[in-house]
């Protein structure tokens, strides 16, 4: 039997020994870095037995670095961020709304009409209904009182722009007049929850967002609640339901949560789920039911970002190293010396580029100061658009994914990267970026794939970190340094 286990994302730790006194032990390096990279990386290279025959070579060149703005990134994400925060580096404020929608398994059922309790006057009715936005990963103060609205969408987002960090697009084009709205006053350190509940094994933060008064829907019916709404659609119409394709065109297009009100905290909401309760009787009981509705992974869900341009700008204008800051904040931008790598060396084989980008460690005394990106991607500066807009995922060519470790975020081998761009100049299809690669925070998301005893474990999705993080990396005015492996036939 196949088992679908979903992960949140993939490790790379893969370890090198780069010790080169005989050639053996040259031999030795190869022969591990081909078999155990992310990446071959080779360019024509063939193992042979005949040792005397291969040459090694190692050599070092300077990389230069810079800070840049990311500017408006893609936001759509498997998660949504809310609240308001005070940078601790730059003295500004970083605000996040998000935007979601709500999809339903396609095998989506619910009781027959003839056994609901919950009526009204011989219609069905939901006993009560409320959205819950679980979050975690929080940045600032957690007892912090913060203030949300919560906007019923007009119609599903379409608009590919509208997907994007800085766009207002959603707000202008998709709330819908005279929707359901609702205000909510929160902390993030759930202090509406009382202690029993917290202790219970399955207890898991939100904010509870109740939607029980009436509801009024675009063709003018008004419903007690709006999970009486939903109730009364499935019955009279449970194709609407069928999955979640039809559910968002015909029934929920989705619902926008804007914070208006309130500064110290955001946080990361993982999941948002609708719940709507109702009664049924069953041989003669009756028992308490609820159908629930979730913002997931396979619908669309888009965040909302305001940064102050001006205060970043202040970091990126400083040459003591380079920045990666979060969400849509600052990328760090890498000149590849590509020329000088593959200079004497064009029918020889890379076996491996190596290169490292260290933290400089933060001093900052402040008890909210940031914590670095867990992952980061290194992609070709000409691609960095296509990539998330096509959804893309790393193939460890032209594109990896390495993890904070050690201080740092290490790519064990860019060798085919390095070559790809030789190629593209001498064949004249090289951009006006052709040897730079921007370094971007990234969430990963993975599938495992379990037969029996054995599993393999495969990407599924890269995206824009739109959580709150930041670090300082050596560079700038100080280049960083790539250590090169060449292999050739005498």
């Amino acid at each position: 039997m196949i088992r679908f286990i979903q992960q949140v994302k993939i490790n790379h730790k893969i370890n090198y020994y780069m010790k080169l006194k005989t050639l053996a032990s040259a031999l030795l390096v190869t022969l591990m870095i081909s078999s155990c990279d992310d990446s071959t990386g080779t360019i024509g290279t063939s193992i042979t037995s005949d040792m005397d025959k291969l040459e090694i070579k190692t050599d070092s060149f300077n990389v230069t670095t810079k800070s840049i703005a990311a500017g408006d990134v893609l936001s759509r994400n498997i998660n949504g961020y809310l609240g308001k925060f005070k940078d601790p580096e730059t003295g500004s404020y970083i605000t996040a709304d998000f935007m979601t929608q709500f999809g339903v398994l396609e095998d989506f059922n619910l009781p027959n009409e003839g056994d609901i309790v919950s009526k009204d006057n011989g219609k069905v009715i939901a006993d009560s209904c409320e959205i819950r936005l679980y979050y975690d990963d929080v940045v600032g103060d957690s007892t912090a009182l913060m203030h949300l609205k919560m906007y019923e969408l007009s119609k599903p987002v379409t608009d590919a722009a509208a997907l994007y960090t800085n766009s207002n697009d959603i707000e202008s084009n998709y709330l819908r007049s005279g929707g359901f709205e609702v205000e909510k006053a929160y902390t993030l350190a759930d202090l509406t929850t009382d202690a029993k509940e917290k202790a219970e094994k399955n207890y898991s933060p939100s904010i509870k967002i109740s939607m029980n008064k009436p509801y009024t829907d675009k063709d003018g019916v008004t419903y007690k609640n709006y999970g009486t709404y939903l109730l009364q659609k499935y019955y009279s119409k449970p194709s609407d339901f069928s999955n979640s394709y039809t559910l968002i065109n015909n029934v929920i297009p989705g619902f926008y949560f804007k914070s208006v009100g309130g500064s110290g905290s955001i946080g990361r909401v993982f999941n948002t789920i609708m719940f709507v309760y109702f009664r049924i009787q069953y041989n003669g009981k009756v028992y308490n039911r609820i159908a629930s509705f979730s913002g997931t992974q396979e619908v669309l869900q888009a965040t909302h970002i305001v940064n102050d341009q001006q205060a970043l700008q202040q970091l990126i204008n400083q040459n003591s190293g380079t920045y990666l800051k979060t969400p849509a904040g600052i990328f760090t931008e890498m000149t590849l010396p590509v020329d000088n790598i593959i200079a004497g060396h064009e029918k020889d084989s890379i076996n491996s580029a190596k290169i490292t980008l260290q933290r400089i460690n933060n001093v900052s005394t402040s008890p909210y100061a940031l914590q670095a990106p867990k992952q980061v991607l290194m992609i070709p500066k000409d691609s960095i658009q296509t990539f998330f807009a096509h959804h893309n995922i790393m193939n460890y060519k032209n594109s990896f994914v390495a993890n904070f470790s050690q201080n740092g975020y290490t790519f064990n081998n860019i060798s085919s990267l390095i070559r790809s761009m030789y190629e593209n100049k001498k064949n004249g299809t090289a951009s006006a970026d052709w040897n730079k690669v921007v370094i971007v925070p990234v969430t990963t998301t993975s599938m495992t794939i379990q037969n029996g005893s054995y599993s393999s474990t495969y990407s599924t999705g890269v995206y824009n970190d739109m959580s709150v993080r930041s670090v300082k990396l050596l560079g700038g005015n100080t280049p960083l340094k790539i250590s090169v492996i060449y292999s050739k036939f005498k």
